[in-house]
């Protein structure tokens, strides 16, 4: 298994946040997650569509670890895994929608075309 070679050098809240909850695939996850509620992997997969198996494993041990996303296990046959926003990750979607707003507004204004509103961070609620 891969190992860093030194530890993360984080100095500004800003990086930490951005470490937990930035990049492609973790904030789609978040908000996909705030959208539905509570989904099965096969189903994350579904709404999440291009990523592959191995990333969205990884992020969701990386949301899971860091205490944004729960899993939950049922002792069933077969076996059924719940994924679900904890409260940590619930207070995380007022910024990404702060930050999609942001992000629309000024996409705007440099190209002069409006972004296609993502459905699942739907800032207008």
């Amino acid at each position: 298994m891969y190992q860093k070679k030194m530890d993360a050098d984080i100095r500004c809240p800003l990086e930490y946040g951005l470490e937990i909850f930035g990049g492609k695939w973790k904030s789609r996850v978040i908000c996909v997650l705030n959208e539905k509620n509570v989904l099965r992997y096969s189903e994350i997969r579904k709404e999440m569509m291009n990523i592959t198996d191995a990333v969205l494993s990884t992020t969701l041990k990386d949301l899971i670890r860091n205490g944004i996303v729960e899993r939950k296990q049922y002792d069933e046959i077969p076996p059924r895994v719940e994924y679900s926003l904890t409260e940590k990750g619930k207070s995380v979607v007022p910024i990404l929608q702060s930050i999609c707003k942001w992000s629309g507004i000024f996409h705007k204004e440099n190209s002069g075309k409006i972004m296609s509103q993502c459905q699942k961070c739907d800032y207008n609620r």
